[in-house]
């Protein structure tokens, strides 16, 4: 099991600690419920060090890039940030992604922790261009700061105006006095503040920095059980559970990155299947009747009969009703339409619902 360079600091805080992704990592400190309010209406940190990076460099890096992203990186620019994914040639998703642009030729990319070795081999092997890639992510340490709170309580620690940061740009800059730091206005959990990227050398010192920053703010670290129903109540996708080598970007609703102005990897099924249409779709759910939806249960119509299954579900720590994402048949895919979560023999009632599910 490897640790992040601040396992040490989550031990002394007596986080309980669990294997995920290959780490040990913190899933909770005081509980889901408490550090799940304080990043909905306070500031919280998170380490999700777990997190892969690949470096990208050369006068091809662009034109590669755009051959195994969804997205269009061509409308990137120095300091802004995209959203994406890698279809995987087959009809769906390697891995969703985020392409940070550094310089002309140079691109930084976050990859999720699970996905590392398997996105590193399949950009490989599609890298003809001679395009340098560089595999840094037992390099680096990174804090998600979040919460309304998070411009506040860390402009003490740098020069760089958090507060009018733009969503999805970063900086390289100083900050609590370690130089060359990307401070990127990006998050998992709907509720702004910012992701810091630093040299695992440096990780202890960030660490206390932004603590001693907080402490008039109420800050606290956040367990990776609190940032899963952060990201659930906006229904950002989770790969392994929402998207994943079997789903589409069409079918689980990320259309938006997926830009068929350009050729890359599945272009053309993907934009037959935008033609004819899809068969499932990605919908969210609210519990109307009393119960947690849970992944991998079973979605059915009110005569029983399966029309599909949960992919993400939990008891929303900020509406206090179970609340889920799910593939169903197109049919049942409408908005307000009844659809059944099969719990323990019974068929419970919920109804789809637009995101977000939860509204600031």
């Amino acid at each position: 099991m490897k640790n992040t360079a601040l396992t040490h600091k989550h031990i002394e805080l007596r986080a309980k600690m669990v294997p995920f992704a290959g780490y040990s990592m913190p899933v909770q400190y005081e509980g889901v419920t408490i550090e799940h309010e304080t990043v909905r209406n306070g500031v919280g940190v998170f380490d999700v060090s777990h997190m892969g990076e690949f470096i990208l460099s050369g006068p091809n890096a662009l034109e590669f890039i755009q051959k195994f992203s969804s997205n269009d990186a061509s409308k990137l620019f120095d300091g802004k940030a995209q959203y994406s994914c890698m279809p995987n040639g087959k009809g769906g998703i390697v891995d969703d992604l985020i392409i940070y642009r550094l310089s002309e030729n140079e691109y930084f990319l976050v990859v999720n922790a699970s996905n590392i070795e398997k996105d590193w081999n399949w950009i490989s092997s599609l890298n003809e261009m001679n395009v340098e890639m560089t595999d840094v992510s037992d390099d680096y340490t990174l804090l998600a700061i979040q919460g309304p709170k998070a411009a506040a309580s860390m402009q003490a620690l740098t020069k760089v105006n958090l507060s009018e940061m733009n969503y999805y740009t970063f900086e390289y800059a100083e900050f609590a006095g370690i130089k060359d730091v990307m401070i990127s206005a990006t998050g998992y959990t709907g509720s702004g503040g910012f992701e810091i990227y630093v040299k695992n050398k440096d990780a202890e010192e960030l660490w206390n920095a932004v603590f001693e920053a907080g402490k008039e703010f109420n800050i606290k670290p956040i367990g990776l059980a609190a940032r899963d129903t952060l990201r659930l109540e906006m229904g950002f996708c989770l790969y392994g559970n929402d998207i994943n080598d079997e789903t589409s970007p069409l079918e689980a609703g990320l259309g938006w990155i997926t830009k068929f102005t350009k050729e890359f990897v599945d272009c053309e099924y993907l934009a037959k299947q935008k033609e004819e249409g899809i068969e499932k779709k990605l919908v969210a759910f609210g519990m109307i009747d009393r119960g947690i939806p849970r992944k991998d249960y079973e979605i059915v119509d009110s005569n029983g009969i399966k029309i599909g299954h949960v992919t993400s579900g939990t008891m929303s720590p900020s509406m206090k009703i179970g609340i889920g994402l799910g593939y169903v048949l197109k049919g049942h895919s409408g908005i307000d339409t009844d659809i059944y979560i099969a719990v323990r023999n019974k068929s419970l009632k919920a109804k789809v619902v637009k995101l977000p599910f939860y509204k600031k």
